[in-house]
């Protein structure tokens, strides 16, 4: 079992480094606010806390400190504060800007880091057959096991030194881009003139700017050296992506136990483990959460932890009915609750609290510990609630399809967008996440995002919440519109100013939420057992004790209406919404 002690029962505020204002400083200063007194417990920054280059810091570079959003003293204003931190590390990835990476394209085989990245042909070897551009195919049996999260397969293929191009496995992002070249770069081909040399940067400079065939250019008088002017041209493209980490390598545990110590001395008390169930691979197994391999994995990680005194927070998307989630807390960790944004929604939407009640009493029965969310930096999940057919027997979703679809519509016709997964011939097979704010999910109504904000609050769980609800966030379409291929993302992640800040602390939604969650993050009662009265389905009674303490939901779901009833110190208070 984990040892969870050093983790508080507090809210937990979910930001960038850049969120607010301009620096992670300005998240601090708006903590240090009288208005912000006692509403955070602790604060998980999202990881351009470090030096990355892609997926707003998924794609990690090195774990060294941000200097361009992040200072150190502001690790000592948040000790001061007694905030403590959650950091992610990204267990399946690096960048290719990583040195790592950028070691083995200057070295090739001879680069001590060589094995560090999976080699796609060599993993595959005996295993497939080689296609027309020298890459394996897994075996159908194979390639049908693998779990897409893009179009195509999951490889980028990059140029050795020796010329060779090598497969690299590359299950997120990746982007190669040619630059231009001068006449400076063919001054190793010889036999060119200088008036040829202008030719040829001419043609391929077009060709890059026209993203042109290069194999098919018509070099004229300089045909002859199209070959090795084709060899200039590749040997200055440059590469962006996340490539998967070979797990199977020394040097690999070498680097998470220095990352794991590192973000220890920066003060992290959790710390949530991105993508670690793409980490193991196996030849005729799932590259998602195969078994024991994953298992085996994430075992060697919490003994690093727990050396390093960080709980540990797996982070896996993957549908109710596979029950993963159970697994994962069966082995004692704390898990996060993607079901809940779904069936807040659900519950408010459809008038009915029976979804929300059931899976809450399993949160009890059970004894799940979880970290819940409504909005976070990434989209809201869908994929969570739906059932899954496991060996010939179907385990139901926690809500049924066609609700699931009511869902992803309503919030489609409010605005968001939306994210596919694929299988291995590129075809789209489910929904994965819809991206919006989550007051645009709701049509935003501020009586929903309140009863929403109430809703979390009295689930049981570790709340943690995404800034930009807070302040009843709104779709930013125009983010959205030019962020690329990833631009459905930042609907959701529009930065605040400082004075959007004290604005919005003058609005009666920001000043409500914000004293609903000080009481959720300072009663004592909140610590005790919660009871869940199943008085109609469209009443919710959620009641918290804790020795006298109480705390006691009760929620008009057709109003949306709510009361707070609560007792500390032999005093006892009720509040209406």
């Amino acid at each position: 079992m984990q040892d969870n002690k050093n983790i508080s029962n507090g809210v937990m505020l979910n930001v960038y480094p850049d969120s607010i204002g301009e620096k992670f400083r300005d998240s601090i200063s708006m903590l240090k606010m009288a208005e912000f007194k006692d509403v955070f417990s602790l604060i998980y920054v999202l990881p351009t806390f470090f030096n990355s280059d892609l997926d707003r810091g998924f794609s990690i570079i090195d774990y060294d400190i941000n200097k361009d959003l992040v200072d150190e003293k502001d690790l000592q204003d948040l000790n001061e504060l007694q905030i403590k931190l959650k950091f992610d590390i990204v267990l399946n990835h690096l960048s290719v800007a990583s040195p790592q990476f950028k070691d083995m394209l200057l070295y090739g085989n001879k680069s001590k880091f060589k094995d560090f990245f999976i080699n796609w042909n060599e993993f595959w070897e005996g295993n497939g057959t080689e296609n027309e551009d020298g890459i394996i195919i897994p075996k159908p049996e194979f390639l049908n096991k693998l779990f897409m999260r893009k179009s195509g397969l999951p490889i980028l293929k990059v140029r050795f030194p020796d010329g060779s191009e090598q497969p690299y496995w590359n299950t997120f992002y990746q982007q190669i881009t040619y630059n231009p070249i001068t006449e400076a770069d063919l001054q190793s081909i010889k036999g060119l003139t200088e008036a040829q040399n202008q030719s040829v940067v001419a043609i391929v400079n077009t060709a890059i700017n026209t993203n042109q065939d290069f194999a098919a250019l018509n070099f004229d008088d300089c045909a002859p050296f199209k070959s090795e002017i084709l060899q200039v041209v590749e040997q200055k493209r440059s590469y962006l992506g996340q490539m998967d980490v070979n797990a199977a390598s020394p040097l690999v545990w070498e680097f998470y136990e220095e990352t794991l110590k590192k973000l220890s001395g920066y003060g992290c008390s959790i710390l949530r483990l991105d993508a670690f169930a793409y980490l193991h691979k196996q030849v005729g197994e799932s590259n998602f959460f195969n078994i024991p391999g994953t298992w085996e994995y994430l075992e060697r990680i919490k003994k690093i932890a727990q050396q390093n005194n960080l709980m540990l927070l797996p982070e896996i998307h993957a549908e109710y009915g596979l029950h993963l989630h159970d697994e994962v807390a069966n082995e004692g960790y704390y898990i996060y609750d993607f079901f809940l944004p779904g069936l807040t929604i659900h519950t408010i939407e459809s008038q009915t609290s029976s979804a929300l009640i059931r899976w809450a009493k399993e949160i009890i029965s059970k004894g799940y510990k979880t970290v819940n969310m409504l909005g976070c930096h990434d989209g809201i999940p869908v994929l969570d609630l739906k059932g899954k057919d496991v060996n010939g027997v179907y385990n139901k979703g926690l809500l049924e399809d066609a609700e699931i679809e009511s869902i992803m519509t309503t919030i489609m016709e409010r605005g968001g967008r939306v994210k596919n997964l694929y299988d291995p011939s590129g075809n789209k097979i489910s929904y994965y996440q819809i991206n919006a704010t989550f007051f645009s999910a709701l049509g935003e109504d501020e009586q929903k995002l309140l009863l929403a904000r109430v809703i979390q609050m009295f689930v049981p769980g570790i709340p943690q919440i995404w800034y930009l609800d807070i302040f009843a966030g709104k779709n930013n379409y125009e983010a959205a519109d030019n962020g690329g291929s990833a631009g459905h993302k930042e609907i959701n992640r529009t930065a605040l100013s400082m004075i959007d800040i004290e604005e919005g602390l003058k609005t009666e939604i920001v000043k409500k939420q914000l004293e609903i969650i000080r009481l959720r993050n300072t009663s004592d009662a909140f610590s005790g057992d919660v009871e869940i009265n199943d008085i109609a389905d469209d009443i919710l009674d959620i009641k918290w004790t804790n020795g006298t303490s109480i705390a006691h939901l009760i929620a008009n779901l057709n109003s949306k209406g709510f009361s707070i009833t609560h007792t500390e110190n032999g005093i006892t208070t009720t509040k209406s919404y």
